[in-house]
Order: structure tokens, then sequence, then C-alpha cells
């Protein structure tokens, strides 16, 4: 598999604006700027939100010009770390900013950053309270609320993993359509690297499910990962007896913390059953001997592992995360088909390990895989001294779950459909690729 990588190459080609390209109108805050930071920026920039500055007025914004031109134009920020150059480009999340957008902002740096006229200021964005959930705008109040126990986690320390067990309140099966997670408190999100969701429950007749993989991971939660939707038709299933495991990865950050993690889940209307069922699927980067996966990464190298998955059935991709702590530099996704061609599905090729960040495809983009597609993933980790993140490029770094410990795998929702479908999906295509040459014709 060839990749270019071209993540912070923007400078040069992108950004280079003629002068008969330029407005004669000058680049202002409040009409040209502002709406940029509403649509991409203000969820994080704001009070109480995770990020160390608010961006929602002029006012806050303009002592951080400068830093905000060089952040954006390495695409640092907004923290959206794929290669624009390859694999799929439609997500249903995508924050980040255009070329056009940040050309703008880098104008109105460069031109000093003037406010501009107040009447061209757009109405401010208006946020839930942080006890609201975001899905209510979409489904409503959850269905349910489920809390783990408690933790405090003191000022200084080691990392601390929590494992509680929560049952959940169902008397019969019971569909999901949508899973939000959270720390409970604004001051939890500060100590937790990231809390799973573990579903545990007794699969009717497991023998008798073509994909064998049990009920699976229900929801991760990371910082820049909030919630799961699942598409029309498709869902996670519930079952009376079930319980939620918890692991709450903490770590000290200077004060005592007590705080616990919070899912909401979204039912479809009792009676309601999706035809697919959606699986939260890990698939390694590395090698896996007698269940444990094997990383060994020399000091002060930049190191390569990949691994293979097979499906078993065909199946359709709902989103791609890599996973990788302090070191983890890149993560590739590649589809072989059975007849041999590859595909490049998603290349994340500046990996921020403070941006666990979630790449959902949109609906008309998400890959279709035939039977047989082996998934192909591949890693890259830094242990130099070139990556700033790493605590210490002389060491040797292996597979664990502390934070100076490496992992290499991409959280995958996996919703595995029959052969029927799947021809089905492959003639509606064929048809649409058919029909594209005769509509470009007509323009």
């Amino acid at each position: 598999m060839t990749l270019v990588r071209t993540g912070l190459l923007v400078l040069g080609g992108i950004l280079a604006v003629s002068g008969a390209e330029l407005t004669t109108r000058p680049t202002t805050f409040t009409k040209d700027v502002a709406p940029i930071l509403q649509a991409k920026c203000q969820e994080c920039h704001r009070k109480g939100s995770m990020a160390p500055m608010s961006l929602m007025t002029y006012e806050e914004t303009r002592p951080w010009a400068k830093a905000i031109k060089e952040r954006v134009l390495t695409r640092q920020m907004p923290p959206w770390h794929l290669d624009k150059t390859v694999g799929i480009q439609k997500f249903q999340n995508d924050i980040s900013l255009s070329d056009e957008q940040i050309a703008t902002i880098a104008r109105w740096v460069d031109a000093g950053a003037p406010m501009g006229d107040a009447k061209d200021m757009p109405a401010p964005r208006e946020f839930p309270s942080y006890d609201g959930w975001q899905l209510a705008k979409q489904f409503g109040q959850p269905d349910l609320v489920l809390k783990s126990d408690s933790y405090t986690m003191p000022a200084h320390g080691q990392d601390a993993w929590f494992k509680p067990l929560t049952s959940v309140p169902l008397t019969e099966p019971r569909w999901v359509r949508a899973v939000e997670m959270r720390p409970g408190t604004p001051a939890g999100r500060r100590m937790m690297h990231h809390v799973l969701a573990y579903l545990q429950q007794e699969e009717p007749d497991k023998q008798a499910d073509d994909f064998n993989v049990g009920p699976g991971l229900l929801m991760e939660w990371a910082v820049n990962k909030n919630y799961d939707t699942y598409r029309p038709n498709t869902g996670k299933l519930l079952l009376p007896g079930a319980h939620i495991w918890w692991e709450l990865h903490l770590h000290a950050v200077g004060e005592e913390i007590r705080d616990h993690a919070e899912l909401a889940v979204y039912l479809y209307p009792k009676g309601q059953e999706p035809k697919y069922r959606t699986r939260l699927m890990i698939f390694n980067a590395t090698a896996v001997a007698n269940g444990e996966a094997i990383l060994d990464i020399a000091p002060n190298s930049v190191s390569e592992t990949e691994a293979f998955h097979v499906l078993k059935q065909p199946a359709r991709l709902e989103n791609y995360q890599p996973h990788m702590h302090l070191r983890g530099k890149a993560m590739a996704m590649e589809a072989i088909l059975p007849d041999g061609t590859r595909r490049t599905l998603s290349y994340v090729d500046h990996f921020n390990f403070n941006w666990m960040t979630n790449y959902i495809y949109a609906d008309d983009a998400a890959p279709v895989l035939p039977k047989g597609t082996v998934l192909h993933i591949k890693a890259w980790h830094d242990n130099t001294a070139a990556n700033k993140n790493n605590p210490d490029p002389n060491q040797w770094v292996g597979w664990g779950d502390r934070t100076v410990d490496e992992m290499a795998h991409a959280w995958v929702n996996v919703t595995y459909i029959s052969e029927e479908d799947y021809q089905q999906w492959l003639a509606k295509e064929k048809e649409k690729s058919r029909q594209a040459p005769a509509e470009r014709a007509s323009r």
C-alpha cells in the first residue's frame, strides 16, 4: 500500500492566494471569522468546556489570533487528523476546515485581526448545560441513563483502572439506536483518559450466530468521542439480565477528584426491531499470540506494525477510530477484496493522542465489503526525540494499558449483512456508475 504524507504540507499550494482572488472587502472577525468559529471550534472553545480558552467573542479570540493561525495552517486544529488526499472523505461528523476557511483565518490575522462591524456578528450559539445530553436534540431524553460507581483519584500517583459492574434494568429484549457517554462532572473529564462500556449478556444461541462474536463493546468514550448513532434499520441488542462492565482509565491531574461515568441509551420503540445488528469491533494493527498483542518498539526508532482480519460475511463499516498512545504516529485501514483489488479506506497521517477522533462515514460513503475481504490495519509509532509527546525516546516500549505503554488498534462499528443484501447493494452501485457518465454529459 502506497501512502503519501501530505497532512502538514498546506502552506505552499493550498494557501497561496493571488491578489486577483482577494476580495476588496477586508476580512473581519464579525463577518468572516466568527461564523467559522461557531461551526467548527466553539463546541470545545467555550467556558466550562475542555479547551483552555474561549473563542465565543472577539474580545476572547483576539489575544490568540497568531496562535490560531499557526494551528489551522498546520491542521492541528480543529482535531481532524485524516489525510485528505486518500481514502473516503465524506463523514457525518467532519469538523475539519476547508482550504478556503483556513485562508480566511490567515488573511484576517495578517490584516491585524480587525473586529469589523458589530452588526455583522452572527447570533451567539446556544449550548446545552453540562447535565444535558447532546443527542437530546435528535432523539429527546434518553430511555436509560446508566452510571458507574464513583472512584476517587488522588492528586498524584500512577494511572488507575476502575472496573465496576452496573446492571441494565430491562425485562425484555430491546434494540439500541444511539448511545452517548460522558464523565459525571466537568472535573472528571480532566482525569479520565477513556471509558469503555463492555456489554455482558447471555446470547440466546451463540452457536447460531453467524458471526459468533458476542455482544461486544457498547460504547467507548474519549476526548472528542461522545456518542454513537446507528444508521436506519441497524442497532445493538440489549437482553434481560445484561450488565455494563466499565473500564475507567484514570490519571492524576494534581488535585483529588471523585467522579463516575454516565451512559445514555436511546432505544427503538417497543416492537420495532431493526434488520441489522451492529457490533463495535477491535481490529488490531499487531500480531496476536495466546490472546496477547505483540508490540516491541525499539528506542529511538520509528516502527511499523500490521495485522490482517478476514470478514466472514459481507459487511458495512460505519466508522474508523485509530487508537494508540503517546508514540502513535499514523494508522491506515485498507480493504483487500477477494479479487485482489486493494482500496485504502482511511488513513490518519498525523495521529494525536490527545484527540481520540472518531471518523463516522457518511451514509452514502460507508464502505460495503464482500465476504472474504481482508481488512489490513497498519500502524506507525514514533519513539524518537522528534516526537514532542514522547516521554522517553531511550525506552523500549511494549503493549500495555498505561499511557506510557503503547497500543495499536482500530475501533470499527461493523454491521454484517446477508449475501443477498450485498448483491442488491452491488447492483445499485453498478447502476449508479452507468448513469454517472450520462449525467455528466448532459450538464
